[in-house]
């Protein structure tokens, strides 16, 4: 199989949906693409109605393109990442992984347009993030949920605000900016750096104002970004975690007891705000963001620092601050049903705390004049208990 083949089939498979965000190439499967959140198979001429392991390991060895390191990562760990470029169409982040002894690729598409906080309508906190001089910025969902391009979009309202150096570590380079006001220096692992934590070590040398980390996969990334932001830079970077509560207590975890109130001073003094989202489906096709966020006050440094208690969850830390634009899942989803953006079902299957959505759907209801209830013909029953 040659480049051009491989083109040919990449391109086929991004032509044939609208919205494509994934291309899934399985042994046992068709190709297959990812449009707004499902799994379609994808027609070809000749046709591939169930690509052979012999198939897939040809084509992950040539996106690997005889690269050694890529190659000995694969073998030694069982997956290895990299980029792909499709002149003039697309960017890949690629992902090819071992599965029962075959070969398995997952390309997810990488926008070359970089989004604006205006154009993905993120909320009016997404501005302060960018404002921010010094501290860790968290932004956390799960795999696919849109972290790196909302990352993008404050990296964007820095660069188009602030006269400052930005040095990004990433595994692959997703969004490649311009310089405008800001200067950027984006470096990918494999390529320039071999691990985050090595990476983020020598970005101190590199005299930058911000610090964009790809993922905190470790304790000494966290370890390292943590002093990056205790010196003065402005750390941002992503966790696989669903809420601000459990952010916390997953970089807590990386660490040994004994360090856990010392990480926990360090946390609330450099944590400036945690941001988690998730994709929900939209009314009419397509996905809508939802944010829980959470900012830095002295409620929430007493919670980092001592613990969630009775009355002292960072649950009701962020619903007490609205005023200061954080806001929870649930009232994100239940603004998102009152928009008309999504069903009641997906904002009842989506909400962190189901009765909190379920109340404030009736409330949306009432407002409209709508029923909220499904039970009908009740009477009083005047007769109930007398004596005959």
């Amino acid at each position: 199989m040659k480049k051009q083949e491989i083109d040919h089939i990449l391109t086929r498979m991004l032509d044939a949906f609208g919205n494509v965000s994934d291309l899934n190439i399985t042994s046992g499967r068709p190709f297959q693409v990812e449009s707004s959140g499902e799994l379609t198979g994808v027609e070809m001429d000749p046709p591939f109605h169930e690509l052979t392991p012999f198939q897939t390991e040809i084509f992950a060895l040539n996106l690997i393109n005889q690269d050694r390191r890529l190659t000995d990562i694969l073998l030694r760990e069982g997956s290895c990442d990299l980029s792909y470029e499709l002149p003039g169409k697309a960017r890949f982040r690629v992902n090819i992984f071992s599965q029962q002894s075959n070969y398995s690729i997952v390309l997810r598409k990488l926008e070359t347009k970089i989004p604006t906080c205006k154009e993905l309508a993120l909320p009016e906190a997404f501005y302060k993030l960018a404002q921010e001089k010094n501290g860790i910025i968290l932004v956390t969902g799960s795999t696919g949920s849109g972290k790196s391009t909302s990352l993008a979009g404050v990296l964007n309202e820095i660069n188009e605000i602030k006269s400052v150096h930005i040095v990004t570590l990433e595994d692959p380079v997703e969004f490649q900016h311009p310089h405008k006001k800001a200067t950027f220096n984006q470096r990918e692992m494999g390529t320039d750096f071999d691990s985050f934590g090595g990476g983020l070590r020598a970005a101190l040398r590199q005299a930058p104002k911000v610090i964009l980390v790809g993922e905190m996969r470790d304790r000494e990334t966290v370890d390292i970004g943590l002093s990056a932001a205790e010196t003065g830079h402005l750390v941002l970077s992503t966790l696989h975690t669903v809420d601000a509560g459990q952010t916390i207590n997953r970089i807590l975890g990386m660490f040994n007891t004994e360090d856990e109130n010392q990480i926990r001073i360090r946390l609330a003094d450099t944590v400036r705000w945690i941001v988690c989202q998730r994709l929900l489906p939209k009314v009419g096709g397509g996905r809508v963001a939802a944010f829980e966020i959470m900012g830095s006050n002295l409620r929430t440094k007493d919670t980092i620092l001592h613990g969630e208690s009775e009355g002292k969850t960072f649950y009701e830390i962020v619903q007490a601050g609205k005023a200061f634009g954080m806001i929870t899942f649930d009232d994100y989803i239940i603004n998102l049903y009152e928009k008309g953006l999504i069903t009641e079902e997906t904002a009842i299957a989506y909400a962190s705390r189901k009765g909190i959505v379920g109340r404030g759907i009736d409330s949306v209801k009432s407002a409209r004049g709508e029923t909220t209830t499904d039970i009908e013909d009740l009477e009083v029953d005047i007769d109930y208990r007398k004596n005959k």
